[in-house]
């Protein structure tokens, strides 16, 4: 059985939850952490990002696929925008997200798809806008 401390997957889901959402998001999440939501914050790193996403029965790539069904089906827009950034750092392809959302439209209605597109078109041009300003802020490999 394992271990770890409370306080070590709490750890490691904030870990799991930078690589997959992008620190400077979940760091902007966490500095909003007051007293009303501290315990949601816990919730979320201990046991969304630690205890179902460090599972070994799924690669992350494929909870992505699961999460982008799951909120099309829920209509969740915001969320939907995060985690289609969260499937391209879990490895998804702009085609295998496309593929995805083409499946929601059949099982989940077609104006539940229309979100879904428009939510990654935003995301991919936002991404393409924001390319240059990353590229410049790399520093140089030295030689």
């Amino acid at each position: 059985m394992d271990k770890k401390t409370h306080k070590d997957r709490f750890n490691a889901g904030l870990k799991t939850r930078r690589a997959v959402l992008g620190a400077a998001y979940v760091d902007k999440a966490v500095a909003a952490t007051n007293d009303f939501n501290r315990e949601f914050q816990e919730l979320l790193n201990t046991y969304c990002w630690n205890d179902i996403w460090n599972r070994p029965g799924l690669p992350r790539k494929a909870r992505s696929m699961l999460n982008l069904c799951m909120l099309t089906a829920l209509g969740k827009g915001p969320e939907l925008k995060l985690h289609i950034r969260g499937a391209l750092n879990n490895g998804m392809t702009k085609n295998e997200i496309k593929e995805v959302f083409l499946q929601t439209a059949i099982y989940c209605g077609v104006p539940a798809a229309v979100e879904s597109f428009r939510c990654a078109r935003e995301v991919f041009e936002e991404d393409a806008k924001n390319a240059p300003k990353k590229a410049a802020k790399k520093p140089a490999k030295k030689k």
